[in-house]
């Protein structure tokens, strides 16, 4: 069995997550009704910190029995310490120290999910599916996730040596040299054929404002209008739900972008599009997705999909569909609890199974990352399973639409990041041939 749980060294905002105040009524009712719980876990606290072969504070064993109450939930709720909370706080900000990359934990080892494009991790080389073995020549066999990111992140300036197992490959080493990561989240450029192409590396607080003004470069490179864009989420793991939502509203008008569906009535929630939100009213667009393509990606794809705005291309995506309450404690932190799923415009959960492409396009063999297929949310421990669709969409109050025929996955490695956007990628070739197709017959050709 798959032992694995996911955690983002740069610890940008996952999609959907809220930042609410701690209620202390609620904590007042729960510890009436389990007072023997409580009791319970007060007194082996108290046992282990007096009888223990080593001292040990009471205050460190209730952050771990916080710990590993909540990381047993699911793979996305935790709890943080001050510390930890405050840096969370930085990374929202869109600015934050570290290596740039996300990484999850299989089998006990961390291994890498995705790193971020113009990051210390991007241009050592790392790519997904490396298992980091090592930090500073210490093992992580069993270090808990929250510990590795600990060793990993620190000062700017300052160095850390990791280990990495790749495929069948020996070990080998990597000394990475810590920054503060501020990442432009947006890159665009004119492809031949007047089509457009901008690829989003993670969806942050500049993400909404550079998607617009790459439009409009874009238009004005192409002497008035662009025929055709390409939107590349390919290996972009996710990030501020505001800015999936902004995205997508660009090039839709109106309806829904994506809603959420919680255990209680007042975590649903529908956003909407724009009246008039479509940048490009008329123009085809290709969505590139893949395997390390998630969260807000999974949105921004979805809706696309769902409104038939877009032909998704690429191989299926990561699969996290699930909505994070983030809930301060004072003096202690906070509480990142799943509340919520995400669902596309026409009801569908994202949720372990992730958006399937409109047109299956994988990496040729020799364009693949060596570490093979991607770790995917359905492989985490405690990742909750698919939950089927809605019967009613919120916020529309139309019904589901009757399901279509599911066409079989396919995952495969994804391309070497190094190749993304370049002249010999060979899925975004296809994309622009697609579109270039388009075009031709909407002119008649």
């Amino acid at each position: 069995m798959i032992k694995s749980r996911a955690l983002v060294v740069r610890l940008v905002a996952a999609a959907g997550v809220a930042v609410v105040p701690f209620v202390a009524a609620i904590a007042m009712q729960s510890a009436e009704v389990a007072a023997s719980d409580i009791t319970l876990l007060a007194g082996v606290i108290q046992l282990v910190s007096r009888a223990y072969v080593h001292p040990i504070g009471s205050d460190e064993l209730t952050k771990d029995a916080l710990k590993g109450m909540l990381t047993r939930l699911d793979p996305h709720s935790d709890y943080m310490d001050a510390q930890e909370f405050r840096r969370s706080q930085a990374d929202m900000a869109g600015s934050f120290g570290g290596l740039g990359m996300e990484i999850s934990e299989q089998n006990e080892i961390p291994k890498v999910i995705s790193p971020i494009d113009g990051t210390p991790a991007a241009r050592a080389g790392l790519e997904p599916g490396d298992q980091i073995v090592l930090i500073n020549h210490s093992s992580t066999q069993g270090v808990n996730l929250s510990k590795v990111v600990s060793l990993l992140r620190g000062d700017p300036g300052t160095s850390v040596t990791i280990t990495i197992l790749r495929g069948k490959q020996q070990p080998f080493d990597v000394t990475l040299t810590r920054e503060i990561i501020k990442v432009k989240s947006v890159k665009s450029k004119l492809e031949p054929d007047g089509i457009g192409y901008i690829r989003i590396s993670q969806f942050g607080g500049d993400t909404a404002d550079g998607f617009k003004k790459a439009i409009g470069d874009l238009n004005h490179d192409a002497n008035g209008r662009i025929k055709g864009l390409v939107l590349d989420l390919r290996d972009d793991p996710g990030g501020l739900l505001t800015a999936a939502v902004d995205v997508a509203g660009d090039l839709l008008d109106g309806g829904n972008v994506v809603s959420i569906h919680g255990r209680m009535a007042s975590d649903d929630r529908a956003f909407k599009a724009p009246a008039h939100g479509d940048m490009l009213s008329g123009v085809p667009v290709a969505v590139l997705i893949n395997g390390a393509s998630a969260s807000a990606s999974e949105i921004v794809a979805g809706a696309l999909q769902d409104r038939h705005r877009a032909t998704i291309m690429g191989t299926q995506s990561f699969g996290k569909g699930s909505v994070q309450t983030v809930i301060p404690l004072e003096g202690h932190g906070a509480v990142r609890l799943t509340t919520a799923l995400y669902y596309t415009p026409s009801g569908n959960s994202i949720q372990d199974k992730g958006i399937a492409p409109d047109i299956v396009i994988e990496a040729p063999k020799d364009q693949q990352i060596a570490g093979g297929a991607l770790l995917r949310e359905s492989a985490l421990r405690g990742a909750f399973a698919n939950p089927g669709p809605l019967k009613q969409v919120p916020g529309t109050g139309a019904t589901q639409s009757p399901p279509t025929p599911e066409v079989k996955p396919v995952y495969s490695a994804p391309i070497k990041a190094e190749l993304i956007g370049k002249p010999d990628d060979a899925q975004l070739k296809a994309a622009l041939d697609h579109l270039v197709q388009i075009t031709d017959k909407q002119a008649g050709k």
